[in-house]
């Protein structure tokens, strides 16, 4: 019999995950519990001993040895309801403690069944996960079974269970995608300094190198698209875009809109804007298929962005002149001095304030609040206009019914 309870502790901690020492406290109390309950006596002192090495048992009631064995059904009826509460809370206390420390990694796991819209994943013998509908990639479909990899979202203790939330849609996923199909990255010879993600649809992945004899992005997409087939394949064909890290934020925000070529980039600091120039033929791709590619971008470079074409550009910067050489004692000079701070049109320069134009250019504060004024005065009639135009616009749909809109470009 204690050669017995060797193997059957030596099983649980294999199968439970559960340490050998932990059982065997567990065992002693358990023991413990059922002489209480076998003598009706709350005050003696009872002690149970088992031996790590042989499986021999020792008790004693007010140190008189006895025989555990000879207890009774209802003694070791206790004894196995103390004995399956304890387990299960070492059992909690294993599995929260092993994945606490796997927070943000990623893992393996096989699909088990829904249950109202959660995806719940066996990710090994003795722990499931729970990948909420909100962390599913969206039109995906799993069937029970079948292998899927996802991020330890997050990791939650109750009173009666450990909750491990699962991911397939956070950011942090791609991440951890790219480290496991690109060893540049899991050495650290290649960093990914940026990542903007819409799960399902399109990423993007700004990524720099270490060493200059390393093409970031080559290794990344590997040979003949090898390596990153393998993540949008493990994606479910999510489009991913991987552009360089540049510290510089205009050819950053360049790289981050690409497939779209930008013709200008101007920065202003000041409201954290980007206003970037393209060609009308360049449009569409740069603003992309809902306004996805410019608002990636957006995120991943850090600016807000706005897309303009020539055109819309100079008309912008022709307001902007005529506003400001409105104002008595100013000139072309400060026109470019403005469009220098990032300044392109009265909106711009509207939204800015005052402290910029005396802190930067050293306007007196009397003429900034009189630019100000003007630009207030233009901007207003900007956007009277701009519902004028709206106006008109669906009064002819009404008249001659409404346009085909112009379909986005399939990104």
């Amino acid at each position: 019999m204690n050669q017995e309870l060797l193997r059957i502790v030596e099983n649980i901690a294999r199968d439970k995950n559960i340490d050998k020492e932990s059982i065997f406290v567990d065992l002693e109390e358990a023991m413990i519990s059922a002489v209480r309950k076998h003598f009706g006596d709350p005050d003696s002192e009872i002690i149970v001993r088992i031996d790590r090495s042989s499986g021999k048992v020792a008790a004693f009631r007010d140190e008189e040895p006895i025989d555990i064995r000879r207890l009774g059904r209802i003694p070791a009826q206790t004894a196995k309801q103390v004995m399956i509460q304890k387990l299960r809370a070492d059992e909690r206390d294993s599995i929260y403690s092993e994945f606490v420390q796997r927070k943000g990694q990623l893992i393996s796991g096989s699909v088990v069944r829904y249950e109202g819209g959660a995806l719940v994943v066996n990710l090994d013998h003795w722990a499931e996960g729970l990948m909420p509908k909100g962390e599913q990639i969206m039109g995906q479909t799993h069937r029970p079974g079948e292998r899927i990899r996802c991020l330890i979202l997050d990791v939650k203790e109750t009173s009666n269970q450990v909750k491990i939330i699962l991911s397939r849609t956070h950011p942090d996923f791609i991440r951890r995608l790219f480290e496991s199909e690109v060893p540049e990255i899991a050495e650290n010879i290649i960093e990914v300094r940026g990542l903007a993600r819409e799960a399902g649809y399109r990423s993007k992945v700004a990524v720099t190198s270490h060493d200059d004899k390393v093409d970031p992005v080559g290794a990344c997409v590997g040979v003949r698209g090898s390596r990153i087939k393998n993540i949008v394949d493990e994606l479910g064909g999510e489009k991913i875009d991987i552009v360089r890290w540049n510290d510089s934020s205009q050819i950053l925000v360049a790289n981050a809109l690409m497939p779209a070529k930008v013709s200008e980039i101007a920065l202003c600091f000041e409201l954290g804007r980007a206003t970037v120039v393209v060609e009308e033929d360049q449009l569409s791709l740069a603003i992309g298929k809902h306004g996805q590619n410019v608002r990636l971008a957006a995120r991943l470079s850090g600016w807000d962005i706005d897309i303009l074409t020539p055109d819309e550009y100079n008309q912008g910067i022709e307001r902007l002149a005529t506003c400001v050489k409105s104002v008595e004692g100013a000139d072309d000079v400060l026109v470019d001095k403005l469009i220098a701070l990032g300044i392109i049109s009265v909106l711009d320069l509207d939204d800015v304030g005052p402290e910029p134009l005396v802190a930067e250019l050293g306007l007196e504060p009397d003429f900034a609040e009189r630019l100000l004024s003007g630009a207030d005065s233009a901007a207003k009639a900007l956007a009277a206009e701009a519902d004028q135009k709206q106006a008109e616009k669906e009064l002819a749909q009404q008249t001659n019914g409404p346009e085909t809109p112009e379909q986005d470009r399939e990104q």
